[in-house]
């Protein structure tokens, strides 16, 4: 056991960082919360973490794993990784899921969410299933929301720090990754209870080779997608955000197959690609029975119908925040109905707004909506 500011001298053969959060928390003898995802950031990071904390005298018994569990998203090999990485700390693994469902049951819901909305004509356009850069539920819904919660409630009234593998080479957006940030999504400041959360990102500069280095001379496990399948990354098996690349290395393992097919009967029931500029289909297409690959053939021209189809919709009447910006003309309305009956078709959807006039009823609706919403929010 090391003094922590001797401990510092410890830290420079690992070079991770630490501030004085970081020692503030070794000092009151925080719970310290390892986030493995199975990736390589993820164990080089808490490894070398693990390390600096030993070394600065912080009992291993205040020590955790956690794993959000995305179920049919993951790699089937990702809960091995994940076990084993976790039995390498020698740390305990606590594993989290969403009670609602996986990351693939969220993204079917979405879509069901949006032909009723869009069927009830409370969007304008028809929405899509699939996660986006800005609407990212693996990391927002079924990762940070499943994961904070859980450590509020276990360690109520306790200082928790979490470590998360995030680098500042990564991205342009990761740029600016702070050494440690207050978190107060889950315990507010001032909380009755007196929780309070940290997060620590170790190794905010270390680079790509540092973090494989770091597995090879300490023997930590990595992820078949890397040593098999030779892919830059580890995430769900197939990815919004991934590369052409990957996503052809998450196809060629076997236990992602079945996977891969239901994604792409995803496609072809919705007519929405997996990528805004990509068909997951056209990934891999050796591995569609013949009857899907027709299917994904006819939802390919349904979409750009179905494009050219919105595109021509009046645009001064495109929602802006989920709301109509005014009432349509005889003639605007006419051209809702009409752009809308092969959409509500294809997808099995009832014509509840048949005529123009019925249109404009609808949309006297949700304006009388709108404004009594925002009524409500002035006065509360």
């Amino acid at each position: 056991m090391l003094p922590i500011r001797q401990a510092d001298l410890f830290r420079q053969a690992f070079d991770i960082a630490v501030d004085d959060a970081v020692r503030a928390a070794v000092a009151e003898n925080a719970v310290f919360v390892f986030n493995l995802s199975g990736g390589k950031d993820s164990g080089a990071l808490s490894f070398a973490a693990s390390a600096w904390l030993d070394a600065a005298g912080h009992p291993r018994e205040r020590r955790v794993a956690i794993h959000a569990d995305l179920g049919r998203a993951e790699w089937r090999s990702t809960p091995e990784t994940v076990e084993a990485t976790a039995a390498h700390l020698g740390l305990p693994l606590l594993v989290v899921r969403r009670s609602a469902g996986d990351l693939v049951a969220r993204w079917e819901k979405r879509f069901e969410n949006a032909r009723a909305r869009y069927e009830n004509l409370e969007t304008y356009n028809l929405i899509g299933p699939w996660s986006q850069a800005n609407k990212r539920f693996c990391t927002s819904e079924l990762k940070a929301q499943v994961i904070g919660p859980e450590l509020a409630r276990r360690y109520r009234g306790q200082s928790v720090v979490q470590i998360v593998g995030i680098r500042r080479e990564e991205s342009v957006e990761r740029r600016s990754t702070l050494v440690t940030a207050p978190d107060a999504r889950f315990a507010k400041p001032g909380n009755r209870h007196g929780t309070r959360m940290l997060m620590w990102h170790p190794g905010v500069d270390w680079t790509e080779g540092e973090i494989f280095d770091c597995h090879a001379r300490h023997g930590i496990p990595l992820h078949e997608a890397y040593t098999v399948y030779r892919s830059s990354r580890l995430s769900c098996a197939f990815c919004v955000l991934a590369s052409v690349k990957d996503l052809k290395a998450a196809s060629q393992a076997s236990g992602n197959i079945d996977l891969f097919r239901h994604l792409v009967a995803m496609e072809a029931s919705s007519t929405f690609s997996f990528q805004p500029e990509r068909w997951l289909a056209d990934v891999a297409p050796a591995l569609l029975p013949a009857s899907l690959a027709t299917d994904i053939e006819q939802a390919k021209r349904d979409s750009a119908d179905r494009r050219r189809i919105e595109a021509a919709m009046p645009s001064g009447l495109r929602y802006v925040n989920k709301w109509p910006p005014r009432l349509p003309t005889q003639d605007e309305a006419a051209a809702i109905v009409e752009a809308r009956r092969p959409i509500l078709a294809r997808h099995h959807l009832a014509e509840r707004f048949a005529t123009p006039a019925a249109v404009i009823t609808r949309f006297e609706e949700l304006l009388a909506a709108k404004a009594e919403r925002e009524a409500r929010k002035e006065a509360a």
